[in-house]
């Protein structure tokens, strides 16, 4: 039987992405393993049949914690003989794949969802990563980018394996789970939730980190609500900067306007009841939450950045904006709360763009990938 690695710094990376993949690799026979930092979702895992092992990751490239990981991985793959291993997140990536450098085990796919350099990126992250992932690339035989901007940095990669370098559409998306259901009743669900038939909802859906830059929302929101005060944004997540941002919201009295919902496990329905959707991350691969609204039929606000201009063309699925621009974030609220057939042209197309990202499509694409390096 052959048999498969995957690596990631932590558990809940593949209950969160990679589920389907894992099944396609037991439906052709092959033993999945997986090398990951156990927690809450570990049982999960293995009650998929996946043979899981701890390794203590830490994110962080200076944590004393990486020479136990390294060693751990060369030992588990001395032990284990894998055919495949694939690799995903940063720093446990740099360490997988030079363990198997070590070990000569091979052949190595990486997954890069997001490099942590781009442009427009701290210094810092240039002077960290990038060389960690040049030096890495040289003991890669594929490399996989989801979005433009990587595909074409890591076109100056030095990889293991001539034509080693793909580009798919993301990690995939169960579109279904998404699609508004027929019977489903907009305005009563809005009355449901508290809200009155004419308010207007924009919903944000992530952590509460300074990369994910919620307060342009809240910032933008305190101008828009001068114009029309039946604007809601509904704020779905938990984080490091939620108490803070919750005290800034109370400051600028727009605690009427603006709702903190928490840890979710009804984002679809949350969605539905939606109007439009929006997202301000300084930084992206390509947003899974933007993905979900897309397959919902909201149009999108978003940050003119990469990963979210993969996903939307301005003035087509949505509207995109500067990081930092206020003025132009509360413009676009107003405009794609209009009732307007540019608006409704918006909803077509978020729909028939996503398409192209479901996760039918993406395993198409990786199972072209995956046969290119393992005989299944």
């Amino acid at each position: 039987m052959k048999k498969v690695l995957l690596i990631a710094s932590v558990d809940f990376h593949f209950t969160s992405f990679h589920i389907p993949y894992i099944k396609y690799f037991q439906q052709r026979g092959v033993e999945v393993h997986i090398a990951a930092k156990s927690g809450e979702r570990t049982k999960e895992l293995e009650a998929l049949g996946v043979i899981f092992h701890h390794i203590d990751f830490s994110r962080s490239p200076y944590s004393p914690k990486l020479f136990r990981a390294f060693f751990d991985l060369k030992e588990l793959m001395s032990r284990e003989k894998f055919d495949l291993i694939h690799v995903h997140t940063p720093v446990a990536a740099f360490l997988g794949r030079l363990a198997a450098r070590s070990t000569k085990t091979e052949p190595v796919l990486y997954t890069a969802h997001g490099f942590h350099f781009y442009k427009g990126a701290p210094v810092l992250n240039w002077l960290i990563y990038y060389p960690m992932e040049k030096i890495a690339a040289r003991w890669t035989h594929g490399l996989i980018t989801i979005n433009r901007e990587d595909y074409e940095r890591g076109k100056h990669f030095n990889l293991k394996r001539k034509n080693g370098l793909f580009y798919v559409h993301g990690v995939g998306l169960s579109l279904e789970e998404y699609f508004i259901p027929q019977n489903f009743d907009q305005e009563r669900h809005k009355e449901k939730m508290g809200f009155r038939k004419n308010d207007k909802i924009v919903v944000c859906v992530g952590e509460f980190t300074r990369n994910k830059n919620q307060q342009q929302v809240i910032d933008a929101m305190h101008e828009a609500v001068k114009i029309d005060p039946d604007i809601h944004v509904l704020f779905v997540g938990t984080g490091e900067q939620e108490e803070k941002l919750k005290k800034y919201v109370k400051q600028l009295n727009l605690s009427k306007n603006i709702h903190f919902l928490g840890y979710r496990r009804d984002i679809p329905e949350i969605l539905w009841a939606g109007d439009a959707f929006i997202l301000t991350s300084r930084r992206e691969g390509l947003p899974r939450a933007m993905m979900e609204a897309m397959a919902a039929g909201l149009p999108i606000i978003a940050t003119d950045i990469r990963g979210n201009r993969d996903l939307i063309s301005h003035g087509q699925e949505g509207y995109l904006v500067p990081i930092g621009d206020i003025e132009k974030t509360k413009e676009a609220i107003l405009q794609i709360l209009k009732d307007s057939k540019q608006v409704e042209v918006m909803k077509y197309k978020v729909k028939e763009k996503i398409k192209i990202y479901s996760i039918e499509s993406i395993l198409k694409e990786m199972d072209q990938i995956y046969k290119t390096f393992i005989n299944i």
